[in-house]
């Protein structure tokens, strides 16, 4: 049995709800990756690079909106972007708890996405970087939205703002 499946995932991994894939289908198409598989694992190590670099009162807070997107504005399920949004790893999702926020520049976070996220050939980090942020920032309110933008350092945060 893989313990490292999100409880609200199916064995694929996927979300099992259609605001889930809807969210999945949307990077993939922005990053022009082949399948959402693809763009799952991409979201994974960019939500996760994100949250390292926030206190948890912050990702507690981003965690909280996306389980309460309702079906008018993501589909069906509040709850799938939420778990994608959270460490399916258990001990990393602990980890991240205990420590205090990470200083990433953004060479390093673009290096992680890069070297984590198993991108295709062609796919530049940055590019499938933006289509996650693009498409966070659609489930998000303005007030978490400027509060992401907080923790985000120089290019990163230009980005952040021109997706």
């Amino acid at each position: 049995m893989n313990t490292n499946i999100a409880p609200n995932t199916t064995p694929s991994g996927l979300p099992p709800s259609v605001q889930g894939i809807e969210f999945l289908e949307k990077v993939q198409r922005r990053a022009r990756l082949e399948d959402l598989y693809d763009a799952r694992d991409i979201s994974e190590v960019v939500f996760r690079t994100l949250r390292d670099m926030m206190p948890n009162e912050v990702v507690d807070r981003v965690t909280e909106e996306l389980q309460t997107i309702t079906p008018a504005t993501m589909g069906e399920s509040g709850v799938a972007i939420a778990d994608l949004w959270q460490d399916t790893n258990l001990l990393v999702r602990w980890l991240s708890r205990v420590r205090a926020p990470l200083d990433i520049s953004p060479d390093s976070f673009v290096f992680r996405i890069s070297q984590e996220a198993g991108l295709s050939q062609g796919i530049a980090p940055e590019d499938a970087i933006a289509a996650v942020f693009t498409t966070l920032k659609e489930c998000l309110s303005p007030e978490r939205v400027r509060e992401v933008d907080n923790y985000l350092p120089s290019t990163l945060r230009q980005l952040w703002r021109q997706v």
